[in-house]
Parts: C-alpha cells; structure tokens; sequence
C-alpha cells in the first residue's frame, strides 16, 4: 500500500488510524511541536495521553524534534510522568523531516507537524494544507526509519555546523 493523503486525511489515518494500535514502537519526528488534542472515545483529549497510553503498554516511543515545545504541550506532558521515563526524545534543531514510524511496518512522510493545524484535527477553516505518504511498503519504510536512527544514532554530528544551538549534542559526546 502507498498512499498519497491531504490535511484531515493525515489526523485520521496516522493519529486516528495507527498511532494507538502500536505494539512494539512509535517514532515521530518533526520540526514544530505544540499541543495537538485528539478524539479518545467520546472526548478531547492531549496526544501526550496517547502516548501515555502506549508506554503503559510498553511500546516504545521516540520523538525527534527542532527546537522547545510550547507552554501548553510542557504544562500536558507534567500531566503524564510516565512519559518522563518512557518516552526518549531529542532536541536537534537541524529536524525539519515529519514524519510517523510504528512498529516497522508502517510510515507516513509529509509535510505536517505535530500540531493540530499541521495533523489535520483543527476545524477546515482553521488547519493547515498539508500532504504526504502513507505506506507499509517495506522499502519505503526502511529508509524512512534508516534517516531516522541516523539522526536519533548522531551520526551528523561530528561534523554539524549548528552544535552550539544543540543542546543534546552535549549528551551524544558524553
């Protein structure tokens, strides 16, 4: 399966769709992260209690992210302190990629953040135009999944001409 999708497509079939039913792992990269709500049940809830959900269950979640998260998903994350433990993330801010990695097996590559304008939740009028690939072509998820441990590994680093806005670079040398 290869997919081409747009805008609520992305909230439906990546959020919605497949993030919840992870087994073994989530990896998420993206350049802008804010406070995304989501449908659970009959109720809006933070995307972090997703995740919550997920470490409960003890699959594995890595985010990859450009620079700080807003007030808002900082004030939702103390909400869930098993995320503290149970979700790895750095902070690299040469990350532009987006993209949605569970279980090895799946993948969504595009343009959209992890936002509610960027993944589609926000109303019509107020989300972003957004696109991307859906896929369990294994091939396809392969690179996307080899360009992600390349940067979660560090293996830009040594030669990364941003490290003094790297917080976590600090971390991969010691």
């Amino acid at each position: 399966m290869l997919d081409f999708i747009t805008d609520r497509d992305i909230y439906e079939e990546v959020i919605q769709g497949r993030i919840g039913k992870a087994r073994g792992f989530v990896w998420i990269a993206t350049s802008d992260l804010k406070d995304l709500h989501v449908d659970k049940g009959r109720r809006m809830v933070p995307f972090l209690e997703i995740l919550s959900d997920l470490v409960d269950k003890h699959v594995e979640i890595r985010l990859l992210h450009a620079k700080e998260p807003g007030p808002v998903f900082r004030r939702d994350f103390d909400k869930y302190p098993n995320l503290i433990d149970g979700m790895e993330r750095i902070l690299c801010p040469r990350v532009h990629l987006k993209a949605v990695v569970i279980d090895g097996s799946f993948a969504y590559t595009g343009s959209a953040n992890l936002t509610g304008a960027g993944m589609g939740a926000k109303s019509e009028h107020k989300r972003n135009f957004e696109s991307g690939i859906i896929t369990d072509d294994k091939t396809i998820v392969g690179n996307v999944m080899e360009q992600f441990d390349n940067i979660w590994r560090g293996t830009h680093c040594a030669l990364c001409k941003r490290k003094q806005y790297c917080a976590d670079y600090k971390d991969i040398l010691a």
